[in-house]
């Protein structure tokens, strides 16, 4: 008997597409649709909530992405949260009009909370999620820290957001923030695969987006550390940040997978930055490269 051959960075890279996901704007429901044909049935999309929305705003968009034949994800950014009611009021509608079986927690950006949830662990701790019917609670990760959390208190925060889904009954899994660096976000995952085995991991991607919106939201999201390195390594390292074409972060997350028998790593995400189209027809077009070998 003669062991298996190793699966292909091919293959691999296209299962990790195949599961994976993309987000689409809160005031877009119309892009539903249209992405739904270059994407597996079933994708989960995010929906995101941005400073500028009020959560009930995403209704619209995630009754869309329901109807065309996806899997409907908010963001619920805690510190945009006015009040309980509000929440209460939007979990009660996403899951009964949109299906909502999970949302990715998060802080928010602001410096003032305007309400009552100071972080996303209070959003869990609330209790809500469970009671409304959600399933699952993704959790965001950051491979270069956050620029403005102490690693110490991230990991704290991250611990015990793991502990209260828990005892809820709520699955949790984590959705990392996009990096310039493939072995910063592999010795991540490898972290992650110690600390919480059960916990799937879905890495976030760059998707293809024009070269200057991606260094603005580049600055913006804390990934400056890996863009700094990258630029002192010359001209190979800026094509790598300044293509439209995210595969060689795929390949480097194939690569650990399948060198890894611990592997965490479920799919990937792609941060679409306004090319949502673009995000999508890549996606079907890492899914069919593999096909067609």
């Amino acid at each position: 008997m003669t062991d298996a051959p190793a699966p292909s960075v091919a293959a691999v890279s296209a299962e990790l597409v195949s599961g994976g996901s993309l987000e689409i704007g809160a005031h877009r429901p119309q892009d539903a649709r249209a992405i739904a044909a270059q994407l597996p049935a079933g994708t989960p999309v995010y929906v995101n909530h941005l400073p500028r929305h009020r959560l009930l705003e995403s209704i619209p968009t995630l009754v869309a992405v329901r109807a065309a034949g996806l899997e409907p994800v908010p963001h619920i950014a805690g510190r945009r949260i006015r009040d309980r009611e509000e929440l209460q009021t939007f979990l009660r509608r996403a899951v009964a009009e949109a299906g909502v079986r999970k949302a990715l927690v998060l802080g928010g950006d602001e410096l003032v909370a305007a309400g009552p949830f100071a972080d996303g662990g209070a959003l869990i701790r609330e209790g809500g999620l469970a009671e409304a019917g959600l399933k699952e609670v993704g959790l965001p990760g950051y491979p270069e820290g956050h620029p403005r959390i102490p690693r110490q208190v991230l990991e704290r925060s991250f611990d015990d957001k793991l502990a209260l889904a828990s005892a809820q009954g709520l699955g949790a899994y984590i959705v990392t923030q996009f990096c310039f660096a493939p072995a910063r976000v592999i010795e991540y995952c490898a972290g992650l695969a110690r600390k919480a085995p059960d916990a799937p991991v879905y890495v976030g991607l760059a998707g293809p987006t024009d070269p200057i919106a991606l260094m603005r939201f580049a600055q913006r999201c804390g990934v400056s550390a890996s863009l700094r390195a990258l630029r002192t390594q010359g001209m190979d390292a800026v094509r790598l940040v300044t293509h439209t074409d995210p595969g060689e972060q795929l390949a480097a997350v194939a690569h650990y997978c399948i060198s890894h028998a611990s592997c965490n790593v479920f799919g990937v995400h792609l941060f679409t930055f306004g090319g949502l189209t673009a995000a999508a027809e890549w996606m079907n077009r890492s899914i069919a490269a593999a096909a067609n070998r």
